[in-house]
């Protein structure tokens, strides 16, 4: 079980380390991509101890209807949309709702990168082309927010797309392992209710710390400032 989430990005960017160099990846063509809003005091830590850029991505999973928490599909703030079509099908999922609902959640995304990169004084978005794209969150349980992440940047032009996280789902990995070139966790647990189960402190994360996280990437040169 992790502290809260500083020590464990400071643990997952040990690891992280070690594969970079296992892998000979030159950290001057890295960026870290934090899906907010836990995952960005996690990869304050990975781009401080590395060295590298540090964004936002926002991603919001599309909740069924009757189950919010129940994950049918994700969007990106850039626009990409992913829906698991069994599970729809399987809940009778209106093709009316899932519109409205998509249409919806990519407004609200982009207005939330929107607003805490104003608020952080940073350009509106890192260029990924032909970059190591470390993309970070806190946990990882469906997997379908970073499925859609690693998706749209893939089709950014990306050169390789890792998802970085301290505990990721066993029975989420394999179909993360197809969308990512790798896949990095200090913890797999096939047990797995929710992230906050391997947290002492999973408080939520409020919009002035993920702005707090970009500005103090920003006083290490880690995020170019408007």
């Amino acid at each position: 079980m992790f502290a809260n989430r500083q020590q464990a990005g400071a643990f997952l960017s040990a690891k992280i380390s070690d594969f970079l160099r296992a892998e000979n990846i030159d950290c001057n063509q890295l960026v870290v991509l934090a899906l907010p809003r836990g995952g960005v005091i996690v990869a304050l830590e990975i781009a401080l101890n590395i060295g590298c850029p540090l964004n936002v991505l926002a991603a919001k999973k599309i909740g069924a209807p009757q189950q919010r928490e129940l994950a049918v599909g994700a969007v990106t703030s850039r626009g990409l949309v992913i829906v698991d079509e069994t599970l729809t099908h399987y809940l009778s999922v209106e093709p009316a709702y899932l519109k409205k609902e998509t249409e919806y959640l990519i407004s609200k995304t982009r207005e939330l990168e929107h607003r805490w990169r104003q608020a952080a004084g940073i350009e509106e978005r890192l260029n990924v082309v032909g970059k190591v794209v470390i993309v970070v969150d806190d946990g990882v349980a469906t997997g379908k927010t970073a499925t859609a992440a690693g998706r749209c940047l893939k089709e950014e032009g990306a050169d390789k797309v890792i998802l970085a996280a301290p505990v990721i789902a066993a029975n989420t990995l394999k179909s993360l392992l197809i969308e990512y070139d790798q896949v990095i966790a200090l913890d797999i647990p096939v047990e797995f209710a929710a992230v906050g189960q391997f947290y002492s402190d999973f408080r939520q994360v409020e919009d002035v710390e993920v702005v707090q996280a970009l500005t103090q990437a920003i006083s290490h040169k880690l995020v170019k400032s408007i």
